[in-house]
């Protein structure tokens, strides 16, 4: 198996003399906004550092926005329920726990020079305050050994000032305070100064990131140093090294493009490491965030002397770019953005899980070998996951995802729970691994049955550089994108389109744009050659641009010589919860439409988002705009064939009869994590064979899932 493109896992155990294979798979999905009281629940909250409990059925997470520390109660954890929120006189930072003690780093600076803060102990779940023990600054992460518990105080520096650099006083150092009958020795308090090690800034360490290995030794990230620091339990220093640098290849680092292009390169791109985890008492690995000047986008095994075991370089971002969830829009500096770092044995075999904040996603590594580890899985996440717990024991992992999107209309704020056992591997349901080259791909919008096997997709116009059809092949586990055609006018990607629809012909593909007046992308209908090249476009006719909004054709599919697109609301002259479905003849070159009348939204709005016929029917997607446990309507209708009878455009409508086929709810959380709001393709095969996919907005303010999957036959 390719340790690059190896997206199924490789893990297993004997069963009765028999490999069984084994993967994560998601269980359960909490929005933290439950920790809160009901009339509380609108403000934001977001999970960052997670830890658990000795037994494993407690979950504690810090909340910085709310200022306090929720905890979780998993007993049964495919049903997790709230177990309180604890109030705090500060921003919580991070948490570690021994026992049922939660160790919390407290801030309470002022501003970036009069900083300040306190490591508390808190009894879980009571919640009862046990110590509180004054740190001389401000605390970022936190570790326990169940002997001592280690605290960075970052002491970080204002980006605004001084062009973000280093070398703002107070300078950060590390604090170790030892544990006593399960509670804290304020008085054993010690300091360790990490002045003068870094070739950056050595009299600013700002110490990020501390985790604690069998021997009690602490290592400690400098993040924006570049640089790493092993401390003894007695405080003296073990070793210290720069984290040095990699060349990165194949990379996207234009911001705002508007296209997957990974053509760039990076030389001597510094790792700037954040989260730090041992792996044994000999080595650790480190998610490759950046800051200041660098980011390598990678995750990277040291041994404690300096030396790197192991570097992933590209290859981990280039996974996350195979399952569609490249977050393009931030591409320019730190890709991915893998920011955080758990490692783990499951089953007797050492895991590392590494977490891209930007990308959403969870890579899970077996590292039996840490000279080479191989990516077993990618596990889907919420929005921004922080933080990581492992239960081993209990076969599970927990990641905290700190986006709290709603004021965006994006979903609220997750801990998200999965689960180590026998069967195959839920996520990715679409991927471009295995392709003669990489294929970046997002933003899925409309969908078509081609022949076979295959179904034709589009991008829509946040790759507004890249216009995209797609061909994936569906008889393969995940459904895999083979080939990516660029749409062109003169050889060069097109501009000014929203590609909504597409309907292949047996040659080649009808397209529907949506159009959007205030930024000049006008509707229209396109015919594009197998090549991509744009053979004709057609415009709308004056009655359609009369009335014309935003929101436009949604679909299109095709019925003899007539093109139907959906449109996806209400135009001007429509009655109230009615669109039209707009028939243009290819020989006649006639306009006409028909009305549909869709649900009334208790909140935000529904339309539709997306048409294709088969059979005596025409089948269309209904759906809100709303995401969670926001959403009600998201189902697939169909139309009897001889309802679709245009009528001139202008003039009264026919209202076409509709009858529910499929309610999409319970396919949208066969992966326990929350509903998506953007249900947009739909392809019916020659045999009736439906599948069904979400656009996941390119990754941006989302969780970048993208669903791909069958509904059986119509």
């Amino acid at each position: 198996m390719s340790r690059l493109l190896g997206l199924t896992s490789v893990l297993a155990i004997a069963a009765t003399g028999v490999a069984a294979e084994k993967n994560f798979n998601r269980i359960a999905s909490f929005p933290v906004m439950l920790n809160h009281a009901e009339d509380m629940r609108d403000q934001e909250s977001s999970p960052e550092i997670i830890d658990v409990t000795a037994d494993g059925m407690t979950l504690v997470y810090t909340d910085s926005p709310a200022e306090g520390v929720g905890m979780v109660n998993i007993t049964d954890p495919a049903n997790p329920t709230p177990a309180g929120f604890v109030k705090l006189d500060g921003e919580p930072t991070a948490v570690a726990i021994s026992g049922a003690t939660a160790f919390v780093g407290v801030n309470t600076s002022e501003d970036f020079i009069n900083t300040s803060g306190h490591l508390m102990a808190l009894a879980v779940p009571s919640g009862t305050e046990l110590a509180k023990c004054d740190l001389g600054g401000q605390p970022d992460s936190v570790a326990t050994n169940g002997e001592f518990v280690a605290v960075a105080i970052e002491n970080e520096r204002d980006e605004d000032l001084g062009d973000g650099r280093t070398g703002q006083m107070p300078a950060g150092f590390l604090v170790m305070v030892d544990i006593a009958d399960g509670n804290l020795n304020c008085d054993s308090l010690r300091t360790v100064d990490l002045t003068g090690l870094a070739e950056v800034d050595g009299n600013d360490p700002e110490p990020e990131f501390v985790d604690i290995n069998g021997l009690g030794e602490v290592v400690v990230s400098l993040q924006e140093n570049n640089h790493m620091v092993v401390v003894a339990a007695d405080g003296t220093i073990v070793s210290h090294f720069s984290a040095g640098a990699v060349d990165l290849d194949g990379i996207d680092t234009v911001d705002e493009r508007g296209a997957l292009i990974f053509t760039d390169s990076q030389p001597g791109r510094v790792r700037e490491p954040d989260a730090v985890k041992w792996l044994d008492d000999d080595h650790f690995a480190t998610a490759n965030e950046g800051d200041m000047d660098g980011g390598s986008r990678g995750w990277t095994i040291f041994n404690k002397d300096g030396a790197v075991v192991y570097e992933a370089g590209a290859t981990f971002e280039h996974a996350l770019v195979q399952i569609g969830h490249y977050p393009d829009k931030r591409s320019d500096s730190k890709g991915v953005e893998p920011e955080s770092i758990e490692t783990a044995t499951f089953d007797g075999t050492p895991m590392v899980f590494v977490g891209s904040e930007r990308g959403s996603v969870v890579g899970v590594y077996d590292v039996t070998d840490p000279a080479a580890p191989v990516l077993a899985q990618l596990l889907p996440s919420g929005i921004g996951p922080e933080g990581y717990v492992s239960i081993p024991e209990r076969n599970l992992l927990v990641s905290a995802n700190e986006v709290d999107g709603r004021e965006d209309g994006a979903a609220e704020a997750h801990v998200m729970i999965y689960e180590f056992a026998e069967g195959a591997a839920q996520y990715p349901m679409l991927t471009s691994a295995g392709a003669d080259e990489l294929i970046g791909w997002g933003a899925i919008s409309g969908m078509s049955a081609g022949e076979g096997s295959t179904v034709y997709a589009v991008n829509d116009s946040f790759y507004g550089y890249q216009p995209t059809i797609f061909t994936i092949d569906t008889s393969v586990t995940p459904a895999q994108i083979t080939d990516a055609t660029v749409v062109t006018r003169a050889g060069r990607p097109a501009q000014k389109l929203d590609m909504e629809g597409i309907h292949f012909d047996g040659k080649g593909f009808w397209i529907a744009s949506e159009g959007r007046t205030d930024r000049m992308i006008p509707h229209g209908i396109y015919y594009v050659e197998a090549d991509g090249n744009i053979d004709e476009e057609i415009a709308l006719p004056s009655e359609l641009r009369a009335v014309e909004r935003r929101y436009g054709f949604e679909g299109i599919t095709k019925v003899g010589d007539t093109l139907w697109m959906a449109t996806q609301r209400e135009w001007a002259d429509d009655p109230a919860n009615h669109v039209k479905l707009v028939a243009y003849n290819t020989e006649t070159e006639e306009w006409g439409a028909v009305l549909y009348q869709k649900a009334e939204p208790a909140t935000g709005w529904v339309g539709l988002s997306e048409i294709t016929a088969h059979g005596d029917f025409m089948y269309v997607i209904e759906r809100d705009n709303q995401i969670a446990s926001g959403a009600v309507t998201k189902k697939v209708y169909r139309i009897p064939m001889s309802d679709m009878v245009p009528a001139p455009l202008g003039g009264d409508l026919p209202v076409v009869s509709k009858e529910e086929v499929r309610d999409l709810l319970p396919d949208l959380l066969m992966t326990n994590g929350y509903v998506q709001d953007k249900v947009e393709g739909l392809a019916i095969m020659e045999d009736g064979t439906a599948w069904v996919s979400t656009d996941n907005d390119g990754v941006d303010d989302h969780s970048g899932e993208t669903y791909f999957f069958s509904i059986g036959q119509m």
